[in-house]
């Protein structure tokens, strides 16, 4: 893509409404734009970046037998009070139509997808089953704040599995906590898996995935020996303690964000939709339930302040918007520079590679400064060394390394 029809501009100055790191340089670099107070839109930037991170998770979703559908955002009042989240879920927008019915706009999908997974799983044939979307999500935050890691409006991905026992939802659970500690890897990220409360959802214990981030809301307690960790609000244990679990290490306070989850629902939302089985006996049962949340949009966040440094956002190749941003030096379009930018831009483009390229007529100072903002993991520049030489200036972003690379080598390095 040419940067000269990118309809965004990079900004000097962070709004003055922004205090967190991820959501000044998201806006300041143009990856976003503030409507309001926790709601967020994407712009072209940054919907690549939110595509590049959903592609990694649907991938590992659908590598675990997961099927994909598209769930209704906006829902009937009508299931919710069934299940008694319409009175006792405080989070959740309600809507009065003009037809004197009521709705609300989805924050969580339990009330959607029993109903829908009660019409095919019949028999204990049809299980297990993993049901997952990656869609809209909004909850009526009183305190919307850090950005777009905590919004009234989000991106998630959520799935739902129905088992015959509690055995082979525990088995699931293992195999889902693999595929989420993959994704986060795939994105740079280390996540901690975090015993917690069920919260609203059930008081069964649930787990945490938590990134370790100064910006975090959470705290938590981390064996410095083995995996066990724990949110430091409902444990009885303190920094320095030794390890319950392993009894070998000790434990160390950190702030974190937690940007995935796992509920085990058990039976309850199939006995509120009166959702049963035939077993192997031909006895109506219960599906055993579970529900496993990563946060898209918040992942977005994270990595935002994860990954920058004083001169901006600097993005890992997976998750980048582009693998290359294409620098050319020349300043009015008809000169050897650009017209050696432009024969490179289309050979990269031949070659597949996803590259972004400045052909505005700016400053050298300009462009690599908002190239810095912007993050993307490579930069290539072409000023006239490059031309003289065939040999071209190579910036890694996250290192600062500089390397000179004969044009023939551009594609492979």
């Amino acid at each position: 893509m040419r940067q000269s029809k990118l309809f965004t501009k990079a900004r000097r100055e962070a709004p003055a409404d922004e205090v967190s790191k991820n959501a000044q340089l998201l806006v300041r670099a143009g990856y976003v734009h503030k409507e309001m107070a926790g709601v967020y839109s994407y712009l072209p930037l940054g919907r690549r970046v939110l595509e590049n991170i959903e592609r990694i998770v649907r991938e590992e979703m659908d590598a675990i037998g997961g099927q994909e559908i598209r769930m209704a955002i906006l829902h009937p009042s009508e299931p919710w009070k069934q299940t008694g989240a319409w009175d006792s879920v405080d989070v959740v927008f309600r809507i009065a139509s003009r037809t004197e019915k009521e709705y609300t706009v989805g924050q969580s999908e339990e009330e959607i997808v029993t109903p829908i997974a009660r019409e095919y799983l019949a028999s204990y044939k049809d299980l297990p089953v993993a049901i997952y979307q990656i869609g809209q999500k909004y909850r009526d935050e009183l305190r919307a704040k850090s950005g777009i890691m905590r919004g009234r409006e989000f991106t998630m991905k959520d799935m739902y599995s129905f088992h015959e026992t509690q055995e082979d939802f525990d088995r699931f659970y293992a195999v889902v906590k693999e595929a989420y500690l993959k994704i986060y890897a795939c994105l740079g990220l280390v996540a901690k898996a975090t015993e917690a409360s069920g919260g609203a959802f059930t008081t069964k214990l649930s787990y945490e995935f938590m990134v370790l981030t100064d910006a975090g809301e959470d705290d938590i307690l981390y064996c410095n020996h083995c995996s066990y960790c724990v949110n430091a609000e409902i444990s009885a244990q303190k920094e320095d303690d030794a390890c319950t679990r392993c009894t070998k290490g000790s434990l160390a306070r950190a702030k974190a964000s937690e940007v995935g989850n796992i509920f085990d629902l058990g039976t309850k939302y199939a006995k509120d939709f009166s959702f049963t089985y035939k077993d192997k006996g031909g006895k109506d049962q219960y599906p055993i339930m579970g529900c496993f949340g990563i946060g898209i949009s918040r992942l977005m966040g994270v990595m935002a302040e994860t990954f920058s440094d004083e001169k901006g956002l600097v993005w890992p190749e997976s998750a980048a918007p582009f693998a290359v941003h294409l620098v050319a030096l020349g300043r009015d379009g008809g000169d050897d520079i650009s017209k050696a930018s432009d024969a490179l831009y289309e050979e990269l483009r031949r070659a597949g590679v996803d590259v972004l390229y400045d052909d505005r007529p700016l400053s050298a100072g300009e462009k690599f400064a908002e190239s810095d903002l912007l993050g993307i993991p490579k930069r290539i520049v072409v000023g006239k060394e490059a031309v003289a030489t065939d040999v071209f200036e190579v910036v890694e972003r996250k290192t600062g390394t500089v390397a000179k690379v004969p044009r023939k080598n551009l594609i492979v390095s």
